[in-house]
């Protein structure tokens, strides 16, 4: 199923992809949010400050989706600021990451562990009919990059334990400490300063607010992978409401009608 948010829209002239990686992609880290949220509706109760943990659950979610698709570390920098607005004192943005992903890896590990000892096989934990489309796109000649908001070296061994890492000859670029310096915002720009692609010359694919935006401002085509996670079969709605309002020229719920997507973006 695919939803034409902007009809007339194509891309057809497409030089370059990009690819979100968790949600987009991989579903090793399904389940994120109700990680990253209960921690901080946690560090919030704990200033007391007569909020509900419904009320800190209902603003720790609007960030965290608002920033859904920048790396880890700018949910945490939030964090610590409505830390600070309340009156206590935070910790370093750092700090409050570390927090997050040791609560993580409590979750996903077993699902590393089970693709590093031949447990599971590498599609077992990739949005389906992801495996199909990157091969279409590679065969068609597309230049393919990959972006990730998770730590580099993190999304490059889940990339590669998913044996898609061999797809993005353009390479794989995960968030570092010193997120002033690299985002996925970054790394478009340096594509398009790099002559190797015009804003019409370049398509995206990601299931957060920030990389469609990204892809929109430079004048590219941008897919909106609206997966409702783990299944990834249907559309869901949070998602989808928020990518279109972002700009997404289509909604997708996974890659599984193959023909269909490629006759809409690749008409001729």
């Amino acid at each position: 199923m695919i939803e034409t948010v902007r009809p007339g829209v194509s891309a057809a002239r497409a030089r370059v992809v990009l690819f979100d990686f968790d949600g987009t992609l991989s579903t090793i880290r399904s389940g994120w949010v109700d990680v990253m949220v209960p921690m901080m509706v946690e560090v919030l109760l704990e200033l007391k400050t007569g909020e509900s943990e419904a009320e800190l659950t209902a603003i720790a979610r609007e960030f965290v989706g608002r920033l859904t698709g920048k790396d880890t570390i700018y949910q945490m920098i939030e964090l610590a600021d409505q830390v600070a607005l309340r009156g206590g004192k935070p910790l370093q943005p750092l700090a409050y990451k570390r927090m997050y992903l040791d609560l993580l890896w409590k979750k996903i590990g077993n699902r590393v562990e089970s693709l590093r000892n031949g447990g599971a096989a590498p599609d077992d934990y990739i949005v389906p009919g992801a495996r199909p489309l990157l091969e279409s796109l590679k065969e068609q000649g597309l230049k393919m990059f990959l972006a990730s908001g998770t730590d580099d070296a993190d999304m490059k061994e889940e990339a590669r334990l998913l044996d898609i890492a061999r797809y993005f000859d353009g390479g794989c670029y995960g968030a570092r400490d010193d997120y002033r310096n690299f985002s996925k915002a970054i790394l478009i720009r340096r594509i398009i300063e790099s002559a190797e692609a015009s804003g019409e010359e370049f398509l995206g694919f990601g299931d957060g607010f920030v990389e469609i935006e990204n892809i929109k401002q430079v004048g590219g085509v941008a897919v909106g992978v609206a997966t409702a996670e783990p299944e990834c079969l249907e559309v869901d709605e949070w998602k989808r409401s928020r990518l279109v309002r972002v700009g997404a020229d289509f909604i997708i719920p996974n890659y599984l009608s193959l023909a269909q997507l490629r006759a809409t973006l690749f008409p001729n």
